[in-house]
């Protein structure tokens, strides 16, 4: 390996690709895929070689910006553990999850560019956001709070199946009450 490809990015560097990908994900759900790389640089306040430097096809972009969602979900367990108490922290995260999918659903399009290209942008999705769920589930138990049998999987699952629905669900209340029986069934019971 050469002194180049051992270096880490600049700063800048970092903080023009999360603004790039901020900006693409944004128009990628309003407008749909083919936005031009032209504007998406404008708007990050960049310019268009910045663009493809980082991400040389549309379809890395996107991939890029499902998988930045992703990488925002799975972490946020961890933040949520750090900041508020494990019980609080899963049904916070809960409503971040539907949040996610809700991303997820509306890249529906551009993702079916990225997989006909040959990419794979789910890969290792599920595994992550068990992982995520896992550790959310280890601290509510420790506590006593939820069931030390439930599997983070089967959470995954039944929230998936929740926020495929969110959408129909106009009500964000109504959203709530549904995610709240779910948090509620995870419990233990005394």
């Amino acid at each position: 390996m050469t002194e180049a490809t051992q270096r880490r990015p600049r700063a800048d560097g970092q903080r023009n690709r999360a603004r790039l990908l901020e900006v693409a994900l944004r128009l990628f759900l309003e407008r749909g895929p083919d936005v031009p790389f032209t504007e998406i640089a404008k708007e990050a306040g960049v310019g268009v070689g910045t663009v493809y430097r980082h991400f040389p096809t549309r379809e890395d972009l996107i991939e890029a910006a499902y998988r930045s969602e992703l990488d925002a979900v799975c972490a946020a367990a961890g933040e949520l553990l750090d900041q508020v108490p494990p019980r609080d922290a899963l049904r916070i995260w809960m409503d971040r999850f539907v949040d996610y999918w809700a991303t997820k659903i509306g890249l529906t399009e551009a993702i079916r560019a990225v997989v006909a290209a040959g990419g794979n942008p789910f890969a290792q999705s599920r595994e992550r956001l068990d992982e995520a769920v896992g550790a959310l589930l280890s601290a509510t138990a420790a506590t006593g709070f939820t069931r030390s049998e439930v599997e983070p999987d089967d959470v995954v699952v039944s929230l998936s199946g929740i926020a495929m629905v969110a959408g129909v669900l106009e009500d964000r209340d109504q959203l709530g009450r549904v995610l709240d029986l779910l948090y509620e069934g995870l419990r233990t019971r005394s």
